[in-house]
């Protein structure tokens, strides 16, 4: 792997990934782009190309299919110039739980979590043979807040942060840097795409400066970067009382209050 190493991309026709292919080829990274619209990530990858001078690669692939999953592991796993993943390709769609088609709901999980866990995986065993590399996964505040509403793709989401978590604790002491970022609500196309109102839709923060944010956490190495998160020590008081709970998590005997009074 070159000290600067290929970038792989999903869902880099637009949106948070075509400002990270952006951001990285202007850091001097070669690309490799991942998406189903191949029209725009040509045009993007020409544009780039002229402006920067590094080589761009894209690949067509519908993460929602096993076949196209199947290539972009291959080529994770094979291609020893790939030292950052970021797994952005994400869908989202409208409706309450329940009123959801389960063709809908299928495709969500295919694509948010199935696919992020099968590239993650596919990198990992080359990244840690060789004691390096970098996987990035974009997940999303919802997956921390059922309250939104928003159940199947928060579900996604939060398999995303866990997993990612999980890989840093693993991975980590191998050399290998995982970082979960959590955007809240930002300008892309996926609202559209999902059948949002758009009398409905809330603020939203620009894609230029989520992923401008979440690049900081990068080059920190943070572990769980959260753009829209002004007080950081409240990510910081939530992980620490998720800890305190570790070593209950070891009693042997139900707490007394499932008890049945005497």
């Amino acid at each position: 792997m070159s000290d600067t190493p290929t970038v792989l991309i999903t869902g880099a026709s637009s949106g948070i990934g075509a400002v990270y292919a952006d951001r990285f080829a202007r850091r001097g990274h070669d690309l490799v782009m991942v998406a189903r619209d191949a029209a725009r990530m040509d045009a993007l990858a020409a544009q780039l190309t002229s402006e920067t001078g590094v080589s761009i690669d894209v690949v067509r692939a519908d993460l929602s299919q096993s076949a196209d999953v199947e290539a972009v592991e291959a080529r994770l796993r094979d291609d020893a110039r790939i030292g950052v993943l970021v797994n952005n390709a994400g869908v989202s769609a409208s409706g309450r739980f329940d009123r959801q088609s389960s063709e809908n709901v299928q495709t969500i999980f295919d694509v948010n979590a199935a696919a992020v866990l099968r590239l993650s995986h596919a990198a990992a065993g080359r990244f840690v043979r060789e004691g390096r590399g970098a996987i990035v996964n974009i997940g999303s505040v919802v997956g921390l807040a059922p309250e939104f509403g928003q159940t199947v793709y928060g579900a996604t989401k939060a398999f995303v942060l866990f997993l990612s978590q999980g890989m840093a604790v693993e991975l980590g002491p191998k050399g290998v840097y995982v970082q979960a970022v959590l955007p809240a609500a930002t300008a892309t196309d996926i609202w559209n795409r999902a059948g949002a109102d758009p009398s409905q839709l809330p603020p939203m923060m620009a894609v230029g400066e989520m992923v401008d944010a979440a690049l900081v956490g990068f080059d920190r190495r943070e572990a769980v970067t959260i753009p829209p998160l002004h007080d950081g020590a409240q990510w910081d008081a939530f992980q620490a009382a998720r800890q305190a709970m570790l070593p209950g998590f070891g009693e042997t005997t139900a707490a007394p209050r499932y008890k049945a009074a005497s």
